[in-house]
């Protein structure tokens, strides 16, 4: 527990990318086999089923503290993080004990089905042996809420770096089903896991976005361009027999979308597809927010699959007559692909991802300006020697999308953030005007320098008008320009509308409140979208 302690603190202390890889390598190389399965788990989103509820760990700390709830509360609010506000309001404490990680996770495990004094006994007596850098650890256990900054490739390549294996390797082994107390570090490590179950997808490739003009890449003769469908990335996989839709989020989703289950019969032993799940519905692809009625249903519905028909659009084959082909280039993949998305018979379901023919970099810049009229994000290119990377590899793949949505708000409410932020207000709300009132349409958090922040938190300290618990309803003086990629009717949302990925674009210190959007250009604007128009 000590050395994971001691991971966390240093990879919490850096924002170097190197710095957290060797501080991985170093624990990787130091810590208990035993340990290293549940740190992989906890690191890839594997979180356990919480053992205790969060009200009774926060009622417990106060008894134990001493402290009044309405204290508690406001500590919370300056902290940020419940795990780290408990770990600092306990009493010191009276002795020490040294367990392994695996040790205080089996035991936590051991919790579920014993009575709530069983569970505040052990709890309580955990504390009363930690400090407050190993509460905090203990803490984030029992939420199973490790947010560290470390991404799956940065801790693939790590273990990489550690054990000198192949990083494709690595990240091909901690995907899919494995619990970290069935299997040894070692077996992760070597894969032993992967063969024994036939759904297994591979990692996807992921593109950077495009920082320059596309004429920085070179001749467009080493290039294939695709449009960016704005949908959920999926591998189709088919092997003895059985037929798997992976999303890119590691999700099994094969249920959700009965108008692929064709494929079963359709596609060879063998064979696993990489491309995007739409909503397809007369050739045509519909956009994300009808594609949504579709995604996390126990049950569909005949309205949903006559509404929100879904389609497949096909990237690359990444599996072809169970031989592994991610290393052959894009050229020949594609090939490939085409001979065998021409074989099947429904193609009114899936479909090959139309490359796109383009005679100069400027011909292309035109045509990617047409790429919300059939629904598209924009442009992908792709260098046509390139192999199926593992995550990201600059250089090989990239995204061109196009230029976002914008609109003119108002700041009405502030929040502070957590963690780092957690003593200045953040995350904020943006108002549009509907008539005489402001009417909210989006949060944001992001967008702004620290400078910004600064100045928009003293604003916030002076012009608060209005508390509701953490939130501060200010003054509608400070104008914004958020950005986001679409606009969608909604039942959810007071104004009707709701806004996909909003982000601050910057902030208008030349506009005041009287110039800001109104709810009637969003209204225009979501026309202008359904009938494919920028």
């Amino acid at each position: 527990m000590k050395r994971f302690s001691q991971l966390i603190q240093e990879l919490e202390l850096s924002n170097k990318t190197n710095d957290k890889i060797s501080a991985l390598v170093a624990y990787f190389s130091e810590a208990d086999d035993r340990d290293k399965p549940y740190v992989i788990a906890m690191f890839t989103g594997k979180r356990p089923k919480r053992p205790v509820n969060t009200a009774l760990i926060k009622q417990w700390a106060i008894e134990l503290s001493g402290i009044p709830e309405w204290l508690f509360a406001e500590s919370y609010h300056s902290v940020g993080d419940l795990s780290e506000t408990i770990a600092l309001i306990l009493p010191p404490a009276a002795r020490t004990i040294e367990k392994s990680l695996a040790d205080w996770i089996t035991e936590l495990a051991s919790l579920h089905g014993k009575t709530d004094e069983e569970k505040k006994n052990y709890i309580l007596d955990a504390w009363n042996s930690l400090n407050s850098q190993e509460r905090f650890i203990f803490n984030k256990l029992i939420s199973g809420n490790f947010r560290i900054g470390v991404s799956n490739k940065m801790l693939v390549n790590a273990i990489a770096k550690q054990g000198e294996i192949d990083s494709n390797k690595i990240m091909h082994s901690i995907m899919g089903k494995w619990q970290p107390n069935e299997i040894t570090y070692q077996q992760l490590l070597e894969g032993a896991h992967v063969n024994t179950d036939n759904s297994w997808p591979y990692p996807f490739c992921l593109a950077y976005a495009l920082d320059a003009g596309p004429e920085s890449l070179g001749p467009t003769s080493l290039w294939q361009a695709e449009w960016k469908w704005d949908g959920i990335r999926g591998q189709i996989v088919k092997r003895n027999g059985e037929l798997f839709i992976w999303s890119r989020g590691e999700e099994l989703v094969t249920a959700q979308f009965p108008e692929l289950h064709f494929l079963g019969d359709q596609l060879e032993d063998g064979t696993v597809l990489d491309g995007e799940i739409l909503a397809v519905k007369d050739g045509k692809v519909l956009s994300f927010s009808t594609l949504q009625q579709r995604l996390n249903r126990k049950t569909i519905n005949k309205s949903q699959l006559n509404d929100a028909p879904i389609g497949f659009y096909t990237y690359d084959i990444l599996e072809h007559k169970g031989i592994d082909i991610r290393e052959e280039p894009l050229a020949k993949r594609r090939e490939l692909l085409k001979t065998l998305i021409n074989s099947l018979s429904n193609q009114n379901t899936i479909f090959l991802s139309p490359v796109i023919a383009f005679e100069s970099w400027e011909h292309l810049a035109s045509l990617r300006e047409t790429a919300r009229e059939i629904n598209s994000e924009g442009i992908m290119l792709k260098k046509l020697d390139s192999i199926f990377h593992t995550g990201r590899k600059r250089g090989d793949w990239w995204k061109w999308k196009i230029n976002p949505y914008t609109v003119d708000t108002v700041m009405i409410y502030a929040q502070k953030g957590s963690g780092r932020r957690a003593n200045f207000f953040t995350d904020y709300t943006f108002a549009v005007r509907d008539g005489e009132q402001l009417i909210t349409i989006a949060k944001a958090y992001s967008g702004l320098t620290d400078k910004e922040i600064k100045e928009v938190n003293s604003f916030v300290n002076k012009n608060a008008i209005e508390k509701f618990g953490p939130v501060r309803t200010v003054k509608p003086e400070l104008v914004f320009e958020i950005a986001f990629e679409g606009i969608a009717e909604s039942k959810r949302h007071k104004a009707g509308l709701a806004l996909r990925f909003p982000r601050i674009a910057r902030w208008r210190k030349d506009k005041n409140a009287d110039e800001i959007n109104t709810l009637d250009d969003l209204r225009q604007l979501l026309s202008a979208q359904e009938l494919g128009q920028d």
